[in-house]
């Protein structure tokens, strides 16, 4: 018996914007609810498109097949595809707009393992070279460009990227593009991605750019902590974004939060800003929490992040920038970390090295300023800080405020290192070092976050329904 979505539209006196879709089976109702940013007036099951749930048969045609018929609806209430139980293998497909994605519970997307089959596109331009390779890259196994309003989501389905095979080709420098990501969205708005788990990304996880009004929350993301480069989530160059409740375990930083490479980013000129991260959880013991940089040559500006716990992981929040970079870093507010077994709780370093090719402006430096930090617990820490500015090009404006650490059994002798620096520290154990002298006890306001809310918390999440009927 072959299950195929039915949708019923309930208007309740809410408004177009607050349809309420509705499952029935059999004359009994029972509903599949999710809450999204937008409800769809269409559904269908990838079954309906031929697709088969088998983990060896290979889907690619029947998902793109589906998102093609669907974008039919996109002017009409929008259409969202059912994923229900069992392995999906499939290699990339593009998205459309005004279109949800949703996976059952028990359904796994498998990336597929034939690397000729996977499409090739252009370098990022605000990048101007592939990653692992000076060519193109790779499409992502989800893609799409030029959308709005998307939605990735389920009940905590799986994509799993079966990225190994792509490790040892990196590994062993046999990649002619850089490897996929798991999700990339590109000139996109109005997007969310959400209540997945996503496993073993060949490269990136999740990679939104030149994006905004952007929503993710509710994700798993676990990879080998050897695995190289399985970022988690790295909002780059978006403006608007939402980074919430997630749950990363990392072979690299769990948030990369990026902006181009040298001139290349340096001439497309677009930063990311206004990006609040909330209830992070990471573990990730080569790489930070959070990161920022150290690709950030189109600038980063008002980055709130809070509630963060990190457990075994090199560092809490990092700053990677060089000569060269260019662009800035600056309003940058963390309060609220929970840290256990760290090697830093602060680390920013201008000489990251690791440049595009040798093209870039030597005179580009970066402008850091304006980074704070308040109300911060770490236990079993190897050293406080390493913070190490540019000669000549001193980063300035670092607020330390209400910061408890506990030093490790074996902890390097002197728990500060400082360079090039310029700030001020407040309730600070142990004390830093004079480059951040002790302006009395904790303040108000001192390195606080700012009290008004960025424009992505107005962003309401709607209560979604739709059900399967199995046709007798």
């Amino acid at each position: 018996m072959k299950e195929v979505l039915v949708l019923l539209v309930l208007v309740l006196g809410l408004g177009v914007n607050q349809v309420v879709c509705r499952k029935e089976r059999n004359l009994e109702e029972s509903s599949l609810g999710y809450s999204a940013i937008s409800c769809r007036s269409y559904s269908a099951s990838i079954l309906d498109f031929g697709g088969v749930g088998d983990g060896e048969t290979l889907n690619t045609a029947a998902f793109q097949a589906a998102v093609n018929q669907l974008s039919q609806y996109a002017s009409d209430g929008g259409a969202q595809l059912y994923v229900p139980a069992g392995k999906w293998l499939t290699g990339s497909f593009n998205l459309t707009s005004h279109f949800t994605l949703f996976l059952h519970s028990d359904a796994v997307l498998l990336a597929s393992q034939d690397i000729n089959s996977w499409p090739v596109v252009d370098p990022l331009p605000s990048y101007g070279h592939g990653r692992d390779a000076p060519g193109g890259r790779y499409a992502s196994l989800l893609f799409g460009t030029n959308l709005t309003d998307v939605v990735i989501t389920g009940g905590n389905g799986t994509i799993d990227g079966q990225g190994q095979l792509w490790w040892d080709q990196f590994h062993g420098n046999k990649l002619q593009y850089t490897r996929p990501y798991l999700i990339e969205l590109m000139h996109s708005e109005n997007i969310q991605i959400s209540n997945l788990t996503l496993v073993n990304s060949p490269s990136w996880n999740v990679h939104p750019i030149y994006c905004s009004n952007v929503i993710i929350r509710g994700l798993t993301i676990l990879a080998p902590v050897t695995s190289p480069n399985t970022d988690g989530i790295n909002p780059d160059s978006c403006t608007n974004t939402r980074v919430e409740d997630n749950y990363i375990v990392s072979g690299d930083d769990c948030i990369a939060v990026k902006s181009g490479w040298d001139e290349y980013g340096i001439s497309y000129g677009m930063p990311t800003k206004h990006l609040v991260i909330r209830r992070l959880t990471c573990i990730s013991p080569f790489s930070a929490a959070i990161a920022l940089g150290s690709e950030m040559s189109g600038g980063i500006q008002d980055v709130r992040a809070q509630e963060i716990t990190a457990i075994n992981t090199e560092s809490a929040v990092r700053i990677k920038t060089a000569v060269g970079r260019g662009g800035y870093v600056k309003d940058i507010y963390v309060k609220g970390m929970n840290l256990h077994t760290m090697k830093w709780v602060f680390w920013i370093t201008g000489s990251y090295g690791s440049h595009a090719d040798d093209n870039y402006d030597p005179n580009a430096v970066p402008e850091i300023s304006g980074i704070n930090y308040r109300d911060v617990v770490a236990e079993n820490v190897t050293m406080a800080a390493r913070l190490e500015g540019i000669a000549g090009d001193p980063f300035t404006g670092i607020c330390i405020s209400n910061v408890t650490i506990s030093m490790a059994p074996k902890a390097k002798k002197y728990p500060w290192n400082c360079s090039n620096i310029e700030g001020i520290s407040s309730s600070v154990t142990p004390s830093p070092c004079e480059l951040l002298p002790e302006k009395g006890g904790v303040a108000d306001g001192m390195c606080d976050t700012p009290s008004e809310d960025l424009a992505v918390d107005a962003i309401q999440l709607q209560t979604c329904s739709f059900a399967l009927r199995k046709n007798f």
